[in-house]
């Protein structure tokens, strides 16, 4: 599920008070980091990598449901919530006690922070897509990520914030069920040739 956020907010050119008036033409970043045209999409670009490395937390987090919608609105424990207005707040007790809710489980202070940062005035699919890449960025795992793509020291990076996935020493930072390194790292390569199908169907 996803954690508490930090306080600090480090600079980035895909996140408010970044450089947000980065050319993408003339940036030496990689293109999959190159800043997006601020559109009602959100700040940030989701390259077929992106969207794998979304989908592969959705499967850590047991939300993918196969890639269908309700995968969104997924709480924590399995049921379905209905309205993507907002946030459902919802305490469920199970194993453990969560309100952690959506594709990337988050829980509702996470939220609060992250859609006040990002302006984000639902619950809806892409504001959660927008959202788990905020947190991705704010574990400093973004970059490494578009650099050199799913690899272990990124899930390791991630596992603060999602606790299925695997930290340094292989088993989940907070003591939970936990997917390997090479489970995720199968599902990954899988979603990506869906995800860049996708898009050449969409080009062509």
């Amino acid at each position: 599920m996803a954690a508490a956020l930090p306080t600090t907010l480090a600079a980035s050119a895909e996140l408010p008070g970044g450089p947000a008036r980065l050319d993408p033409a003339k940036s030496q970043l990689p293109a999959a980091t190159r800043v997006a045209v601020r559109t009602s999409a959100g700040p940030f670009t989701i390259t077929p990598e992106r969207r794998a490395l979304l989908d592969t937390i959705r499967y850590a987090e047991g939300t993918w449901k196969d890639g269908r919608p309700e995968g969104y609105r997924v709480l924590y424990g399995g049921q379905l919530f209905h309205s993507l207005e907002r946030h459902p707040e919802i305490t469920v007790r199970r194993r453990y006690t969560s309100a952690a809710a959506g594709a990337y489980q988050f829980l509702p202070h996470t939220w609060r922070e992250v859609s006040r940062r990002l302006g984000l005035r639902s619950f809806e699919p892409h504001n959660q897509d927008q959202a788990a890449l905020y947190l991705v960025q704010r574990r400093r795992a973004l970059g490494l990520f578009d650099r050199q793509g799913l690899g272990a020291e990124v899930m390791a990076r991630l596992a603060p914030e999602w606790a299925s996935l695997p930290a340094r020493h292989g088993g989940s930072y907070y003591g939970q069920p936990v997917k390997s390194v090479q489970e995720l790292s199968r599902f990954y390569q899988g979603a990506l040739a869906r995800a860049r199908q996708a898009e050449s169907r969409v080009q062509a």
